[in-house]
């Protein structure tokens, strides 16, 4: 073997270990947002201080990616494509660590309200969570394997978020204008579903980059171009 099929052998090694590290943080993410919905359907606070500190692990993964990122840049001066992709990851990174962080506001709401009578069923809450933790997996899935279609059907689904926390807003809101009472905790609940449809937008942030790194098109902001 030639000097240079080891030295592409070696990059390729690199950016594989880069997807698979990226998709590991992105499970942390998704772990941390079901661990904190599951916190706040079991009223379990353990859970839900395990569920902050895990947020420890998201912050390292972030670290150690934005640094393999940076040597891949300075070592091999990737072109095309593996540029796009390296440059890509940089953002990623930050859009999923931004997702831990709503994660464990979601669990520090949590703690507020365990000591509470729960103000309602939680119906629509545990709706957004899912569909919202679905997205991150495509999105992630969809940005390892440059797959445009999927990252397209991850971009309509946000809609299906917006429209749960239209009607979870408007549903605590009546409850607040009923009862003064009532107000702390739906205002906590209405943080928890802000807090997941922030997260569904992170999720539409990286499909829109999974666009731009296949076709090279910014569909980001249509209004203001």
């Amino acid at each position: 073997m030639d000097t240079r099929q080891h030295t592409d052998r070696e990059y390729e090694q690199e950016l594989g270990h880069l997807r698979e590290q990226l998709l590991v943080m992105g499970s942390r993410v998704e772990e941390i947002i079901g661990g904190s919905m599951r916190a706040l359907m079991e009223r379990d606070a353990s859970l839900a201080e395990r569920m902050i500190e895990s947020d420890r692990t998201i912050d390292r993964l972030e670290v150690e990616l934005d640094g393999q990122c940076m040597q891949i840049l300075a070592r091999r001066q990737p072109v095309a494509s593996d540029l796009r992709f390296i440059t890509l990851v940089l953002k990623v990174v930050t859009d999923l660590e931004r997702m831990g962080d709503l994660a464990v506001n979601i669990s520090e709401r949590v703690l507020e309200l365990t000591g509470e009578v729960p103000l309602k069923p939680y119906v629509d809450l545990p709706r957004m969570a899912i569909e919202a933790q679905s997205m991150l997996r495509d999105a992630l899935d969809a940005f390892v394997a440059k797959d445009v279609e999927r990252a397209r059907q991850v971009i309509d689904r946000d809609q299906m978020v917006d429209d749960l926390y239209g009607q979870v807003f408007r549903e605590l809101l009546t409850y607040m204008m009923e009862n003064s009472k009532n107000v702390y905790r739906a205002t906590r609940l209405q943080s928890i579903a802000k807090y997941l449809e922030r997260i569904g937008d992170h999720a539409t942030n990286l499909a829109e980059m999974v666009v731009f790194m296949v076709k090279g098109s910014d569909i980001r902001h249509p209004d203001s171009r």
